[in-house]
């Protein structure tokens, strides 16, 4: 459940153990930005607010539960806080396997090589005419 972010996505790995045919897939009008080939991570999907709605859930992050209408009353999805706390410690350890990567390392390279010259003046932002006297209360004035 990431509730601050805007992005659907689900792992190629969790359709296949769904048992969901990849030419089954076809584009919406939801925000749904693509499921992720070659790329393991520690979690099934990552459902952020555009889901939600979608769905009509609504997370609860104290208590590791999600809850959404379902055709026969509420659905609840949970999780105990000794799987959650396994899952936590798991993604850290990808996320420092992942920082220590070959593949991120020569992604750093590239972006330092394109980056600008820090050093080299772009311009100023000195007011052309001036200050300006701006009224904060025209009532008062």
């Amino acid at each position: 459940m990431d509730g601050g972010s805007g992005l659907n996505i689900m792992y190629a790995k969790t359709l296949d153990e769904m048992g969901i045919d990849r030419t089954n897939l076809y584009p919406i009008q939801a925000p749904f930005h693509g499921v992720v080939p070659g790329f393991p991570g520690t979690f099934h999907a990552i459902l952020g607010r555009p889901c939600y709605a979608k769905f009509m859930a609504v997370p609860n992050y104290t208590y590791l539960k999600l809850k959404m209408s379902g055709p026969r009353g509420v659905i609840t999805i949970s999780i105990s806080f000794c799987r959650a706390y396994e899952c936590e410690v798991k993604c850290c350890g990808h996320a420092t396997a992942v920082i220590a990567s070959e593949e991120l390392a020569t992604l750093r390279e590239k972006v330092i090589k394109e980056a600008p010259d820090a050093k080299k003046s772009f311009g100023s932002f000195e007011s052309v005419e001036g200050p300006k006297k701006v009224l904060m209360d025209p009532i008062s004035s």
